[in-house]
């Protein structure tokens, strides 16, 4: 298991790029990740301006451990080439390219983070948003070792599939499911898209609560007031790790005993499940250590 997979992304918060006093705000909030974007929160015209915006937020620095994630403009824009070459030496925790949909947009865009002297370890994340961009999501999964993560694009997806934005998310659910798997097939990280309606908590959480159940590790925000329901929702219950750490010491007195099973609570306990619950029991210490 990869030792990336322990730290938490429950909640992935947009910032426009564009908007200063959205950056300078993010520093404190109670986030795991925060996305500075400069494609689709910025308009044409101020493109130029919030490249240099997010230049220098990142050089400013003072995020803690939030991880820091530029989404560029795609290089198929007039923007995409400028972006790349700013971003690659800033010191951003990933990158996130839009509208991928295949993957030799992956390969391309890592050549041009190499050409302008980023880290030869710099991460790698793509949008799938688009019909053929989730048609090929396991082999752009595949594409490169540096990538990292998913992230789904409900809104252009749901734009592109003609589908309506409905409670249960019928219209997305084949795409969400194909994302999932392909992202546990190549040992990628997924989050689920945003939920647009600012004022419909109860709906908010009925979304996090689905992704969660479908296998997302967290959710992409539009605005702070979502972060505590995806905090909570995506994160360690306290029945969640008291039923792990029982496992974990089930498990090792079964082992001492010479056994390779156990139960707890009536369920048979295997090795795949002490994994599972150890990395639960890691992540929650994680996130006991920031709060």
């Amino acid at each position: 298991m990869s030792p990336r997979s322990y730290s938490p992304l429950r909640s992935v918060l947009y910032a426009p790029g564009a908007n200063s006093r959205a950056l300078d705000k993010a520093r404190s909030l109670p986030v795991d990740g925060l996305i500075l974007d400069l494609e689709d929160a910025v308009a044409p015209a101020a493109k130029a301006a919030a490249r240099d915006a997010v230049v220098a937020a990142l050089s400013e620095g003072g995020f803690g451990y939030r991880r820091r994630i530029v989404r560029v403009n795609g290089l198929d824009t007039p923007w995409g080439e400028a972006d790349i070459a700013a971003m690659a030496r800033t010191g951003a925790d990933a990158i996130l390219l839009p509208k991928v949909e295949s993957p030799q947009a992956v390969q391309t865009a890592v050549a041009a983070l190499d050409a302008a002297g980023g880290p030869a370890d710099l991460p790698i994340w793509i949008m799938a948003e688009t019909p053929r961009g989730i048609l090929q999501i396991d082999s752009i999964a595949a594409a490169h070792p540096r990538l990292q993560v998913i992230v789904m694009g409900t809104s252009d997806l749901a734009k592109e599939l003609r589908v309506r934005h409905t409670p249960g998310r019928e219209g997305l659910l084949a795409s969400l499911g194909l994302c999932v798997l392909a992202a546990r097939a190549r040992g990628l990280e997924i989050l689920d898209g945003v939920y647009l309606y600012l004022r419909d908590e109860p709906g908010f959480a009925a979304a996090c609560e689905q992704g969660r159940d479908m296998g997302f590790d967290g959710k992409t925000l539009i605005h702070p007031r979502q972060i505590e329901p995806a905090n909570r929702i995506f994160g360690i219950s306290a029945e969640a790790l008291q039923q792990a750490q029982q496992i974990i010491a089930a498990w090792r007195e079964a082992q001492q005993a010479g056994s390779g099973v156990c139960v707890v609570d009536g369920r048979l306990v295997e090795n795949l499940h002490v994994e599972e619950a150890e990395r639960l029991v890691t992540m929650h210490e994680v996130i006991r250590g920031r709060n």
